[in-house]
Order: structure tokens, then C-alpha cells, then sequence
């Protein structure tokens, strides 16, 4: 592993660590696996906020849509094996259907482009309002034509999704939890990895929590409930370390993978592009991919009660890495952006030179917190408090700040004296040193 990137990997907890202390967020893991193999897992915060059960990297999440690509996989290992094509109509292997629906093919349903309504006339299932669709309720569902024409645009469905669980019934003869948990998920190696609820003895799910509004603070959101016929669109439940083990192996040049090569290139090429939204995102047959910063990225994010959770791989880095959270206003997608900013800084700026170690560590204002992450032939002052916390980053060398925004203190003199740090005239202190004066200054807190 190059040095670079373990020292990201040195970083990257410590500022997940003050994110989550900054938005108050109960629990977090961060997972990330370098050529396949996973080199970091790390949790932070609680399996539950009221009982203050601590998080370990052992708990599962449930990781929502996640599931769309094990799902997907299933069925391009189906299409390897010859007992279906993508180009076919999902009605050949699953009756009932609404005649304009049954004319969908296995990639219209796969790339959300079939136009299936996104969760039918009550989603309430979604809400704890309902319990989730039992099969007999689905297929029920399913003789409503679609609500736009196929192929014209992408509009994501988990309806869709069961469909196409139902479909790789049909074509094997086997119930879908079954028949994707050994081809699928055993055949990937994965240990931690379940497609439904409940879940075996031993194994720990950490709780769901709430945002804390409209009460004023968050209730614990029990998550193991099941989700029946919507299992194949959001029902599995894993690790990070599992899901950033099994979104590696689909990268076209993993070592170890479940599909081949070019089933792989087929499920992450970007077919359609989300037409209504402000970020870069594209889908393909199950995978989410766009680029931050130069790096492409595919993936996936799921988003369930409880919970919001993303993988992405950077395919030309041979990484990837897995943010989960346990809350609903969970900042997973932010946190997978911020750390894929953290790799690609530390990519461009080297690992640390020995005379510059000691210029490192979080240090303290009144205004807030700062960190001087050194590198390679400068100090960078990072802002833990930004989703990119080297957004606009000062830059230090020689005792002096040669890099800095026009409102800041560029050209100006930096030192370390002991426990204090100077950026031109400010005064940085460690945290508690920080704390003892605010409250001999301003007393009683509110």
C-alpha cells in the first residue's frame, strides 16, 4: 500500500470523527478496501443512541438499495449461464402482468428505464405507516400499466426491482432469497452480507434512529422489520466491510469477482443520466456513477428508515470505500464525497516528510477548529468542519503561509510554540485549553 494512502487512511477517521461530533449524528462506519482486500474499517458513535450502545465495525446495517446491485448481479450471472437475456421481455418469466409492462426487458427494469411506477399507490411502507408488500400484494400492483413509456427516460422503481426478483424466479425455479444468497452473496465470499430479515443468531443489527425533529431529539427506529416482496430493491442487510468487499469485486479489473470481466463493464456503463437534478449521476444496470474532482466513481446508496448508506469504487485508484449511518438524516453521502476529496488530496500531495510531522493535530478558536495535515513538502490547514475539509486549503512551509485565500493571512508567519500554533496574528490552542478559557470567560453554558 503506498504511503499516500495510508496517510489518508491516518486522516480520514479523525475528521469523520469531528463530523460526527459537529451534526450529532449517533453512529457511523467507514470502511475501505485497496485492490480488493479491505485496509481499513473503523466505527464511530452508537449501535443506539438511548441505551449509548457503543458501534463496532461488527454491527450490520440495512443498506437499502444496495440491494439493486446483488440483485443485478444475479441476473447477469443468470444471462452468463444462458438461462436468460437482458433483451428479453420480463413477461416470459413472470405471468399476470399489466401486457404493456410484460413487453419490458430484463435491462429496461435493470436500468430503471421501464417507466414502472416508483412504490405504487401507498408508500407508506416506507414510513412505518405499512408493513412492505408481501408478493400476492405486488403482483397485484404489477397489472397497472407503466406510468411512462419504456425507454424514455430514467426513473428509478423498486416495484421494478421486485419485478425483476420475481423474474430471476422464473428463470430458475428457486425462491430469489435463496437461490441470490449462495450464488450471489456466498459465491462473493461474503460473511456479513443477508438479503432479508430476520437475521441469524449472533448476528448484531445496529438501530435506526430518527432526525431529531419535529421532537427536539431522536427516537431509536427498530430495524428488523422485513421487506417481503421489495427484498430485491432494499432488503439486505450487511457490513461496510462486506459491501465495500463485494462493490470491489464488480469493478471490471477486480482480481476475484462473481461475473465476468464483461458482464461487469455492462452493469457499470452509464446509460442514462439523471435529467432533473442538479448533481452528475448516471445509471447503469444496477450501479450509480458519476466523477468528483477528476475521479470517476460507481456504486451504489441505499436509504431505508433508519438508515442512509453509500459504497463507491474508484475504479482507476483500485479503491473503494462504504459510509454507513445509522439515522435518517444520516450524512453518508456527503461523508463518501469528503473522503474521496481527503484520498485524492493526499494523492496529489504525497505522505508527510519526516521534518514536517510535528506540524500536525487539531487546534482551536473561539471561531472553530482547524487541522494541520502535513504532506509531502508543505502544511495544509484543513477545515474539519467542511464536507471537503480541504476546500480552499491554506498551505504552510517554512514557517511561513505561502498559499491563502485573499480574506485570510497569505504571506504571513506561522509557528509552533509548546501547545500554541500562530497563523499570522491568531492564536490556536488544543481543544480542552480552549474550553477551560470559554468558560472562565463567559460561565454558565445554555
Amino acid at each position: 500500500m503506498s504511503r499516500w494512502l495510508n496517510a489518508a487512511l491516518d486522516y480520514l477517521p479523525r475528521w469523520v470523527e469531528y463530523q460526527l461530533r459537529l451534526h450529532q449524528q449517533p453512529g457511523c462506519v467507514l470502511a475501505v478496501a485497496h485492490r480488493g482486500r479491505v485496509v481499513f474499517e473503523q466505527a464511530f458513535g452508537h449501535a443506539d443512541a438511548l441505551r449509548r450502545t457503543r458501534l463496532t465495525a461488527r454491527h450490520l446495517f440495512r443498506i437499502a438499495s444496495h440491494s439493486k446491485s446483488f440483485t443485478a448481479a444475479g441476473v447477469m450471472k443468470l444471462a452468463e449461464r444462458k438461462k436468460l437475456r437482458l433483451r428479453d421481455p420480463v413477461g416470459r418469466y413472470v405471468e399476470g402482468l399489466h401486457p404493456a409492462l410484460a413487453r419490458a426487458t430484463l435491462a429496461e427494469l435493470l436500468s430503471h428505464s421501464a417507466g414502472v411506477v416508483r412504490d405504487g399507490p401507498d408508500s407508506g411502507q416506507f414510513v412505518d405507516r405499512r408493513p412492505f408488500l408481501d408478493e400476492a400484494e405486488l403482483r397485484a400492483q404489477l397489472k397497472d400499466p407503466p406510468v411512462i413509456r419504456r425507454s424514455t427516460r430514467f426513473k428509478y422503481s423498486n416495484h421494478g426491482y421486485g419485478l425483476l426478483g420475481l423474474a430471476v424466479e422464473g428463470a430458475t425455479g428457486e425462491r430469489y432469497l435463496s437461490w441470490i444468497k449462495r450464488e450471489i452473496i456466498d459465491a462473493a465470499g461474503l460473511k456479513e452480507t443477508f438479503p432479508e430479515a430476520p437475521l441469524p443468531k449472533g448476528a448484531r443489527l445496529a438501530s435506526g434512529h430518527s432526525g431529531t425533529l419535529p421532537l427536539g431529539s431522536r427516537v431509536v427506529i427498530p430495524g428488523g422489520y422485513r421487506t417481503n416482496a421489495i427484498a430485491p430493491a432494499g432488503g439486505f442487510i450487511a457490513s461496510a466491510r462486506d459491501t465495500v468487499r463485494f462493490f470491489s469485486q464488480l469493478a471490471p479489473g477486480a482480481r476475484r469477482s462473481v461475473l465476468s470481466a464483461a458482464s461487469r463493464r455492462q452493469m457499470i456503463r452509464r446509460r442514462w443520466r439523471d435529467p432533473h437534478s442538479s448533481l452528475e449521476r448516471y445509471y447503469g444496470l444496477g450501479i450509480i456513477s458519476g466523477s468528483l474532482a477528476g475521479w470517476d466513481w460507481f456504486g451504489h446508496s441505499g436509504g431505508l428508515q433508519g438508515y442512509i448508506t453509500r459504497t463507491a469504487v474508484l475504479p482507476r485508484e483500485d479503491l473503494a470505500l462504504s459510509v454507513f449511518t445509522n439515522s435518517i438524516d444520516g450524512l453518508a453521502h456527503l461523508w463518501v464525497d469528503g473522503a474521496i476529496h481527503v484520498l485524492r488530496t493526499f494523492a496529489r500531495h504525497g505522505a508527510p516528510a519526516r521534518a514536517l510531522r510535528d506540524w500536525s493535530g487539531r487546534w482551536w478558536t473561539l471561531w472553530g477548529t482547524i487541522d494541520l495535515v502535513p504532506t509531502a513538502d508543505k502544511v495544509l490547514v484543513a477545515t474539519p468542519a467542511y464536507f471537503n475539509p480541504f476546500l480552499d486549503a491554506a498551505e504552510v512551509r517554512r514557517g511561513r503561509i505561502v498559499q491563502a485565500g485573499g480574506y485570510a493571512n497569505h504571506g504571513e508567519p506561522a509557528r509552533l510554540a509548546g501547545n500554541q500554533l500562530w497563523l499570522g496574528g491568531t492564536r490556536y490552542v488544543r481543544e480542552a485549553v480552549l474550553a477551560r478559557e470559554m468558560e472562565r470567560r463567559y460561565g454558565a453554558r445554555s
